[in-house]
């Protein structure tokens, strides 16, 4: 054999080689594009449970949201309604707080209008006089059941926090400078409290 036809089949043997390997890449790049195109089973349906539990958790929250707006709207509500009620029965109260005593006070006034018929053909002035002072003295013991008191200020040291000094004269004696001379108007406890201030004249 020539060394020109030796020389060719090398070159020919070489050719038939290198395709051959060729072939064998180009088949291991097609298998790995389709593996990796080849999905992982499973996974669509991994990923519809995720999306299905976040919607859930989603919806949940809505719901709980819901129920907790719905609770404070309910207890908004009620408190609105107590503290109208409330309201109302405060003021009926102080509307009807005097009603025991207007009540009591009512035979009072009978007494004084019978008083007063009395007057008009009366001769005798001391069964008047009587008359009145019974019908006062009621009065008084009415309302001393109350809880009303009368304040002693006559020959006491004068106190602001009782007293009203109307004006001041000179003391009839040394011992009565600062101390009450005289009241215009008595004073009244309600139950222990200052409802009425004395007016009074205080000595100097």
């Amino acid at each position: 054999m020539k060394f020109s036809e030796l020389l060719n089949k090398k070159k020919k043997t070489k050719m038939e080689e290198n395709q051959t390997t060729e072939n064998t890449n180009q088949n291991e790049i097609v298998d790995e594009n389709e593996a990796l195109n080849t999905e992982v089973p499973g996974t669509e349906e991994q990923e519809g449970t995720a999306q299905e539990v976040e919607l859930s958790e989603e919806e949940k929250l809505k719901a709980e949201s819901a129920e907790w707006n719905n609770k404070y709207l309910r207890l908004y509500a009620e408190f609105d309604n107590f503290k109208r009620r409330t309201s109302k029965e405060r003021l009926e109260l102080m509307q009807m707080a005097g009603k025991d005593v207007i009540v009591d006070l009512l035979t009072v006034l009978d007494d004084f209008e019978r008083a007063q018929k009395s007057i008009q053909t009366a001769t005798d002035v001391e069964a008047v006089k009587e008359g009145v002072n019974l019908v006062h003295n009621k009065l008084k013991s009415l309302l001393s059941s109350k809880g009303l008191k009368e304040m002693n200020a006559i020959g006491t040291e004068f106190d602001a926090d009782l007293h009203e000094g109307i004006t001041n004269i000179p003391a009839p004696t040394a011992d009565l400078k600062g101390k009450v001379i005289d009241e215009l108007e008595k004073g009244y406890y309600l139950n222990d409290k200052v409802i009425r201030f004395a007016k009074v004249i205080i000595g100097a």
